[in-house]
């Protein structure tokens, strides 16, 4: 039950351990509830905002600060708020970038024209099983093309989707999702929410300019709580970020869900849990880690009653490039498509670097996508599979060696390979390439022509960094 905020009496900080600190109440009907906010003063008059983590013995609510604990002095005074962290919902905040608390962050001043806030924490939702029938019943029209062919032909998104975007450092996983950003709003007029959490400040400034250069800006909005920051920022912003993707969800509105990146909200848990003095799982991890995740996931879902769709799509570091990590390992559950980058592909120069052996989607099905699109989709992966085993033969005895049908196999796939790559828009400052846009049925017909044989008389450095295929090879 809600304490009233009038009858609340402050509390004194006792104990500050970096960002850990207690507060002492006088009863224990003054101590805060769990995920309420508690606002203390420093030496400089500013405003510091601690989140209540745990209740211990003798009147003492643990907090996790959400912003930095210099100049807060022991023994000073403790004043609860009475409620959880609110943050300002509604249009105004298109185009805007804001913090875990949903205050401007982009130096344009307040945000105005706000009509009501919400709670970033939500009770438990209940489970929704997603069955294979229901799944089908999406139908085609709930298949969202990204234009990017190797993510249409092979891992497609249904709304109400979560895709995880995997890969070790300088893979590509930001460029990815800012080309998808860029598709969503120029090409499907659609409304986006960036979270960037615990990722460097230098790519939160790029990502805005970017978006400002592509003109872009008014159909997305930011929550940032980057690497410099706490960890309960680090942690709390993705709950900002979801919940301003249902503000959007609630105008029935279908929204995208972009998260820079979700390994950092599960890193800032496991720090949170190890200053909180929890014993940590036999792998290193926080022993709540499938929980949080779980809490964060579960509000990513359709709703027949609002009308929208939230559709996920995160970007997940993979520590040393280890996919048996359990932090990832914790996040592939959730995901309906995966896309793992290959470190071997990026040293090739295939961009996007996809590697399609170990990605999957749970989407390809024909019930989904199509009879046609699933046999090529299936032709393509077959062919991807026959081409590795072929590629360790040739590097020992040369092509040459090889019988005429694994030949034309091996160049088949070198040739699909070459074609599922692509010139990013914003990318454009690297590869020299103008960005292209390619719809679904020119990716599948081009692959048609590959895997027929049609083709088998062209280079297949002809193929490289192209959009849709042309109608004839000069």
């Amino acid at each position: 039950m809600e304490k009233d905020k009038n009858k609340i009496q402050n509390g004194i900080i006792v104990s500050i351990q970096g960002p850990v600190v207690d507060v002492k109440f006088f009863t224990q009907d003054d101590v805060p509830n769990i995920f309420n906010t508690i606002e203390v003063k420093t030496v400089n008059n500013e405003t510091v905002v601690f989140e209540v983590a745990e209740h211990l013995p003798g009147n003492i609510a643990r907090c996790i600060a959400l912003q930095s604990t210099l100049n807060i002095c022991r023994g000073a005074i403790a004043a609860p708020t009475g409620d959880q962290i609110r943050v300002p919902i509604g249009d105004s905040v298109y185009s805007r970038i804001v913090n875990v608390f949903g205050r401007p962050i982009d130096g344009k001043g307040n945000i105005e024209g706000v009509k009501d806030t919400k709670p970033i924490r939500r009770p438990l939702l209940g489970a929704v099983v997603e069955t294979k029938e229901k799944s089908k019943k999406a139908g085609k029209s709930d298949i969202f093309v990204s234009g990017i062919k190797i993510m249409d032909l092979l891992y497609p998104m249904i709304k109400g989707s979560k895709t995880g975007i995997l890969g070790g450092a300088a893979l590509g996983k930001s460029i990815l999702t800012l080309e998808l950003i860029r598709h969503v709003v120029k090409e499907h007029r659609g409304s986006c929410v960036f979270i960037g959490a615990g990722e460097r400040i230098r790519e939160g400034n790029e990502l805005y300019f970017e978006l400002s250069k592509s003109d872009v800006l008014s159909r997305v909005m930011m929550v940032f709580g980057q690497m410099n920051e706490p960890p309960g920022c680090r942690f709390g912003v993705v709950m900002t970020g979801v919940t301003l993707a249902e503000s959007i969800q609630r105008q029935n509105k279908d929204v995208l869900l972009f998260v820079d990146n979700i390994f950092r909200f599960v890193q800032a848990g496991a720090e949170i849990s190890t200053l909180l003095g929890r014993v940590p799982s036999e792998t290193g991890y926080q022993p709540t880690l499938i929980s949080e995740v779980s809490e964060f996931h579960e509000r990513i879902r359709s709703s027949e009653e609002l009308g929208g769709a939230i559709t996920s799509i995160e970007a997940v570091y993979v520590p040393a490039d280890d996919l048996t990590d359990p932090a990832v390992v914790a996040l592939f559950s959730f995901f309906d498509n995966v896309l793992v980058l290959s470190r071997e592909r990026i040293q090739l120069g295939l961009y996007p670097a996809v590697d399609p052996l170990l990605s999957s989607s749970a989407n390809l099905d024909p019930d989904i996508v199509g009879k046609r699109h699933f046999e090529v989709s299936q032709e393509v992966l077959r062919t991807f599979q026959r081409y590795e085993e072929l590629r360790r033969i040739v590097l020992v005895i040369g092509i040459e060696e090889l019988s005429a049908a694994d030949r034309t196999t091996y160049e088949r796939a070198r040739k699909l390979q070459n074609f599922l790559t692509q010139p990013f828009f914003v990318a454009e400052a690297y590869t020299g390439r103008p960005g292209q846009t390619v719809s679904l049925e020119d990716t599948v017909r081009g692959c048609e022509r590959i895997l027929s044989g049609e083709l088998d008389k062209v280079n297949d450095q002809n193929f490289y960094l192209i959009g849709a295929m042309p109608a004839s090879f000069s």
